[in-house]
């Protein structure tokens, strides 16, 4: 089969470790990590100093983003894979084996990435959910309150509510003493 990519890396990333296989023209090399930020920089300088251009890895969980921010940043193609479209190697599965898997079908192009947005895109996704999870959960305080309550009583706390959120908008540019 023809070499497309000379340097490469694959990832089989799990919730602790990373277990890492980068093949160059000199052979191969396999070492794991630990997923704690201070190993995850270890890891993409160990890349970097190994001169790979790419780096594919399976779509595992939320396990995948801090690695794959990373790579981005230092100039690195992270490519994330679907885990259903690498076959496993026959026989026996290890993680030393699942990423000597990866980094063989990248090295001959044989991966292909799933969509993942830009960056910008990505931290406004983030963003917007967090707001969402922030409105469910004031719906979840103001819910039980109103339930027991009359529906006159309701619409007071809503109001006050709504009349917190203003006073608090208002006075979000001021200092302590309330002016602005």
């Amino acid at each position: 089969m023809e070499i497309l990519i000379e340097r490469c890396c694959g990832l089989d990333v799990h919730k602790k470790s990373i277990t890492a296989c980068i093949i160059t023209p000199k052979g191969k090399e396999i070492r794991s990590f630990e997923t704690l930020t201070r190993r995850l920089v270890d890891l993409v300088d160990w890349i970097k100093s190994e001169r790979c251009s790419h780096v594919a890895m399976e779509s595992t969980g939320d396990y995948w983003k801090p690695i794959y921010n990373l790579l981005e940043l230092e100039d690195v193609k992270p490519i994330v894979v679907n885990a259903q479209h690498i076959k496993a190697v026959p026989g026996r599965k290890t993680d030393v084996k699942d990423a000597e898997w990866i980094a063989k079908l990248l090295r001959h192009g044989l991966v292909q990435g799933s969509y993942i947005p830009g960056r910008e895109q990505r931290e406004l996704r983030e963003i917007i959910r967090y707001r969402r999870s922030i409105i469910e959960e004031r719906a979840r305080e103001v819910k039980p309150t109103a339930k027991g309550a009359g529906r006159r009583k309701y619409q007071t706390l809503v109001g006050g509510l709504q009349c917190a959120g203003r006073i608090w908008t208002e006075h979000a540019g001021s200092d302590d003493s309330g002016r602005k």
